[in-house]
């Protein structure tokens, strides 16, 4: 499929700006930039309390949006993108609104640790941490720990997956569902998306380099699972998923190869890839009837499976 026409006008206008790529900046200067610029209109949501809850080595603020509905409530813990680097909790917040009023669902947003400050598995570390907290907390959160979700973009994706996995081996908190946009899942750069689509999309396969740089304090961590779920020897056991990938996005087939992975392993996958999308799109809803698309497709999966 050739680029869709929304995002054709998108590329062109950062290219007549001479937007730079993420890598040419200073990290001070790279965490300037606003992830949410092309969003839709944020939601009104009934109740948003920003929150500070105890992490593994220091504090995790948290920001949870609760819709008016009767309790319990399922509950989303939702990991932000930017390649463990940049990106916050506002990076999140128009899509966290619209899970929350969407899903019928609470929606608790982690500010996870982020490198190169404090590199791998500092993020993986608070990920978990935070969902262990929200399943402890459920009650008093107005949540149903049996009824908990994850769910990330990017990075935030890696997060979601890594979670998982990590909440399937210790064997706490039960988790139903993992909604994995463009995930991270393996330090790789040689397969054909990073090298189709390595530059002019966006997020580039050097940005991507420089990500996983930063946040690896050494190469080997790469091959560790909850740095690379993808390298994961067994998948099974873990709750089913809805990964959603981008055709032009150096990152679709680290996402296709992990539903593949996934469903070998059988557990339920949805994979969906979007035709003419780039990295990103269902955060840009702003700007792409796709990425609205994407969103809807979310929030129904979820509401299938935390509402049955």
């Amino acid at each position: 499929m050739p680029i869709d026409p929304q995002v054709q006008v998108v590329l062109e206008k950062m290219k007549q700006l001479g937007v730079p790529p993420l890598h040419a900046l200073a990290v001070e200067d790279a965490r300037k930039i606003n992830l949410r610029a092309m969003a839709a209109q944020p939601e009104e949501v009934w109740r948003i309390d920003n929150r500070i809850i105890p992490g593994p080595i220091d504090s995790i603020p948290v920001r949870i949006y609760t819709p008016r509905s009767e309790a319990p409530l399922p509950v989303i813990v939702y990991y932000h993108g930017g390649g463990w680097m940049v990106g916050n909790l506002d990076a999140a917040d128009v899509l966290c609104r619209r899970l929350a009023n969407g899903v019928n669902s609470i929606v608790v947003s982690v500010d996870y640790r982020l490198a190169p400050e404090h590199k791998f598995p500092a993020a993986t570390e608070d990920s978990y941490a935070a969902l262990a907290w929200v399943t402890e907390h459920a009650a008093a959160l107005g949540a149903d720990a049996d009824r908990i979700a994850v769910g990330g973009d990017s990075s935030g994706g890696n997060l979601a997956a890594v979670v998982s996995l990590m909440a399937r081996d210790k064997g706490f908190p039960s988790v139903k569902f993992q909604l994995l946009f463009n995930p991270v899942t393996h330090y790789s750069f040689d397969t054909d998306s990073y090298i189709e689509n390595a530059e002019g999309y966006g997020l580039t396969t050097n940005t991507m380099r420089w990500f996983w740089n930063h946040y690896l304090a050494k190469e080997q961590d790469g091959q560790n699972p909850y740095a690379s779920p993808l390298l994961a020897p067994d998948l099974s056991g873990l709750p089913q998923a809805l990964v959603i990938t981008a055709e032009f996005d150096p990152l679709r087939d680290d996402g296709e190869a992990y539903a593949e992975k996934l469903k070998a392993a059988g557990v339920p996958v949805e994979a969906k890839r979007y035709a003419g999308m780039v990295h990103g799109f269902m955060l840009q809803t702003g700007a792409y009837d796709q990425g609205r698309k994407a969103e809807e497709q979310a929030i129904n999966a979820l509401r299938k499976v935390l509402h049955d």
